[in-house]
């Protein structure tokens, strides 16, 4: 698959279901991602993007692969995405080829230049969640349901419920439970 799709820039090729099919020897200079670790992983557990404010930009419901996928333009924008050693401000572009669609990324360094925060001086990653995230995490450890939480913050279930998918996600926790131990060990949560 690799050889199918050729770039001068950093590509990342995937599927329907965010499996990385491509990741060039381009990418892999970018990132400092080696393809062997790549290739048949979702790609936003290896490129783990955000915007410059944090937010959450790569996850398992992404909009912007969604979108490439039912053949909408998708603009260029920044995305500081995850490396070896930090973050790097790129500029993705993302289209969408053949039928079924493969989606490509192609990465290039940001115009304003290289972005690097390096990761904290701990054996836990840097973590990054969003006021909204702390809020549903500080609920999520005083007992609270997804219903609740909703009811208490004046959102809807669902948006709760990705919220709480984003927070296992960047704690790198498979379940509730587990990403409050997590948040409580790291003085995220009381």
């Amino acid at each position: 698959m690799a050889d199918l799709f050729r770039s001068g820039d950093a590509l990342v090729a995937f599927d329907s279901r965010y499996e990385i099919l491509a990741w060039n020897e381009a990418a892999e200079q970018l990132t400092g991602v080696p393809a062997a670790e790549a290739l048949g992983r979702r790609c936003w557990e290896v490129l783990g993007g955000r915007e410059a404010n944090g937010g959450i930009v790569c996850h398992a419901g992404c909009s912007v692969g969604r979108l490439a996928m039912e053949r909408w333009p998708v603009a260029t924008r920044d995305v500081d995405v995850r490396t070896p050693v930090g973050r790097r401000r790129v500029a993705m572009a993302t289209i969408a080829v053949s039928d079924p669609p493969v989606i490509l990324h192609l990465l290039r360094n940001a115009p304003d230049g290289i972005h690097e925060a390096p990761l904290r001086e701990s054996c836990e990653p840097s973590v990054s969640l969003t006021p909204r995230q702390l809020e549903v995490l500080q609920l999520l450890g005083d007992g609270e349901t997804a219903r609740v939480i909703a009811d208490r913050l004046a959102l809807a279930e669902t948006t709760v419920r990705n919220h709480i998918r984003a927070i296992l996600l960047e704690l790198g926790a498979h379940s509730q439970l587990e990403a409050v131990a997590k948040a409580r060990r790291l003085g995220l949560v009381a």
